[in-house]
């Protein structure tokens, strides 16, 4: 019984908190990537790519939303140029993440449906597209009860004014 009320008020926490499975990326990785990128200008074609894919792993995965604006970017650029599907199926994915950071989530599913239509068992974009389909319900949630305590409110003060009025 306790490990159900506990697991029970876990679940409350993640849902309010808001938090995901997806992994954060720090300053430092960045600047890393982002020096690695630069150097790899110098080399081959194949080599670039997979400096600036890595790059632009780093920067969807930042909590700085100029970052993550900056690797949506990035992957929007080089994704006309894609012609291996298993690339294109990982700089969606990465489009999909960036998405889901700045909470555009009707983006972020389109672009993990896309991804899930290269390589449908693959397991990061179905894990991805779950915790899309729960954001949008929490915020549905949230944006419901918000919505009825504002009636609430409303309904509230105009009986408080007609029984003034009484």
């Amino acid at each position: 019984m306790e490990a159900k009320v506990g697991k029970f008020f876990e679940s409350v926490t993640s849902f309010f908190s808001g938090s995901d499975q997806l992994p954060w990326c720090d300053s430092d990785i960045i600047a890393g990537c982002e020096k690695e990128a630069a150097e790899a200008d110098k080399g081959s074609e194949e080599l670039k790519n997979e400096c600036l894919t890595r790059f632009s792993w780093a920067l969807v995965h930042s909590r700085r939303a100029e970052d993550v604006e900056r690797g949506i970017a990035m992957l929007e650029a080089s994704l006309a140029s894609t012609a291996d599907p298993m690339k294109m199926r990982e700089k969606l994915y990465l489009l999909a993440v960036g998405h889901f950071r700045r909470g555009d989530y009707s983006r972020s599913r389109e672009l993990v449906e896309q991804c899930l239509m290269i390589e449908p068992e693959w397991r990061q974009a179905q894990t991805l597209k779950k915790a899309i389909e729960e954001r949008i319900t929490k915020d549905g949630v949230i944006g419901i009860g918000i919505a009825v305590t504002a009636a609430g409110l409303v309904a509230g003060g105009i009986a408080a004014a007609l029984s003034r009025k009484n």
